[in-house]
């Protein structure tokens, strides 16, 4: 299945989200508090600075974690916070080598319905529920990954037609449709924290 992916705004980088599983995966892991296509560049960018075109989950893991620190924190940095997410890219590299063989498509390949995906995403290090429900309903909306009930177990994320996640990104009028909800939902809840209790 050819897939054509527009999150990090960048040719390149999204030919490497859209091949590479582990790319994507990553590209979800960076995705807080940087713009979303600073988040999806991440992988290009730490795959071309360890000299390859493609993330290695065991290469990742086995590297110093000082070192790999660097490949992150280099100018322009990866994220805002390079050392602490270098961190989380390792465990989350060392999780998939310990569990999937290094193989992040091993995660959804034989799964059986949208339930156990969403587990295993949320087994996932830095992946918490709401990250593994966005992931889930980028795989079935973009990758073509829909298993049985993968919509329900994707939440809100999996509506068709809403814009509310990276999963529902496929071009630049898209992502602003994101952006407004995305900025409608923060208002909503500092109004709601502003609001006196009873």
């Amino acid at each position: 299945m050819d897939i054509t992916l527009r999150l990090a705004q960048r040719p390149e980088a999204d030919a490497l989200l859209a091949r590479s599983p582990l790319a994507a995966l990553t590209g979800m892991l960076l995705d807080q508090q940087v713009p979303m296509e600073w988040a999806f560049s991440g992988p290009y960018t730490i795959a071309r600075r360890m000299g390859g075109d493609d993330l290695d989950a065991h290469e990742i893991a086995a590297r110093d974690p000082e070192r790999f620190a660097e490949v992150l924190s280099a100018k322009p940095a990866v994220h805002r916070y390079p050392g602490s997410m270098a961190k989380r890219v390792q465990q989350l590299c060392q999780y998939l080598v310990d569990h999937y063989d290094g193989d992040a498509a091993a995660l959804w390949r034989d799964v059986a319905t949208g339930k156990e995906l969403l587990a295993r995403l949320n087994a996932l290090p830095g992946f918490g529920r709401q990250k593994a429900q966005i992931f889930l309903a980028l795989l079935g909306k973009q990758f073509g990954v829909r298993p049985e009930g993968w919509r329900e177990a994707a939440g809100p994320y999996g509506e068709e037609g809403s814009y509310r996640s990276v999963a529902d990104i496929t071009g630049p009028e898209s992502l602003d449709k994101v952006r407004a909800y995305k900025q409608e939902a923060k208002r909503a809840t500092k109004a709601a924290a502003r609001r006196p209790t009873s």
